[in-house]
């Protein structure tokens, strides 16, 4: 047999088994993502072939963290995008202000730059003690180093210039205190988001949002998988709330499509309809 058929053969047979020991269901990820991320874990893992190492994966959960980590996209920064978190300033922060109080998802948040990023935002905006956002991912242990707020240092240099770029209204390092080589973001920005582990392939919503952030994920699941995403977060954004993509992401035939319009070209900004008969 073909060694690369003998490797998705391998690959089937562990995925199939992560699925039923943690829970973590990847089989409508993208194929070939997939199977990238883990041909370069397992070049590093020190076993010879997926075989050998499943029996560590499933009995052992460090190393199926291990192999998590490497599925898992975990790379972001600090105001990715600086004209995706202006339009966010200018064209969605004066409708969230017109609420009392407004809640956040912000899913598949990874190490949670963008995250901070967004409550600093708000909290410049006027929002400061007005709103509560819940930072999700599947990975715990990204979740963690997200919850503590403790980012190198050295990235903080090229964070000030989005920051700025983004239309940042003070000084960035007001945000955040440093140590030694590392950058911890102020207590009042931490005391305002929820980091919560969340699967999105497999676990309920969140209730009623006013604002959905997913950025940069979707482009790795399967078409159904998309759809599924897609139709939870339809399903708990309010009408009127809105819902962020990543900019190579888009709504352009998706099922929930109509009920959904773009607020600015090519941002990925999309705002649900008050058309209680388009939303059914």
């Amino acid at each position: 047999m073909d060694p690369e058929e003998l490797f998705d053969i391998e690959m089937r047979l562990l995925l199939n088994g992560v699925r039923q020991v943690y829970g973590h269901d990847f089989t409508d990820y993208s194929e070939a993502s997939i199977r990238r991320r883990i041909t370069h874990w397992l070049a590093t893992s020190g076993y010879g072939t997926l075989s050998e190492a499943q029996a560590s994966i499933l009995r052992d959960r460090e190393a199926f963290d291990s192999l998590l980590r490497s599925i898992t996209v975990n790379v972001s920064e600090m105001f990715r995008d600086p004209a995706f978190f202006q339009t966010l300033r200018e064209q969605v922060v004066p409708h969230l202000k017109t609420y009392p109080f407004v809640k956040i998802w912000h899913a598949g948040c990874a190490s949670g730059e963008e995250a901070y990023s967004l409550a600093i935002l708000l909290e410049e905006e006027g929002l400061k003690g007005r709103f509560r956002m819940y930072a999700t991912d599947i990975n715990n242990e990204v979740l963690q180093n997200a919850q503590e707020g403790i980012f190198p240092l050295k990235e903080m240099q090229k964070y000030t210039r989005n920051y700025q770029l983004a239309g940042g209204r003070g000084t960035f390092s007001d945000y955040y205190l440093a140590r030694y080589e590392h950058a911890i973001m102020t207590k009042s920005l931490r005391d305002q988001i929820v980091f919560a582990s969340h699967n999105l392939a497999v676990d309920s919503d969140f209730g009623e949002m006013h604002l959905i952030l997913c950025r940069n994920v979707l482009i790795y699941f399967k078409p159904t998988l998309k759809e599924r995403v897609l139709r939870l977060f339809d399903t708990c954004l309010i009408p009127g709330g809105f819902l962020c993509l990543g900019l190579k992401e888009a709504l352009d035939g998706r099922r929930i499509a109509p009920r959904y319009a773009e607020t600015v070209p090519k941002m990925r900004i999309y705002r649900k309809s008050y058309d209680r008969e388009q939303s059914e």
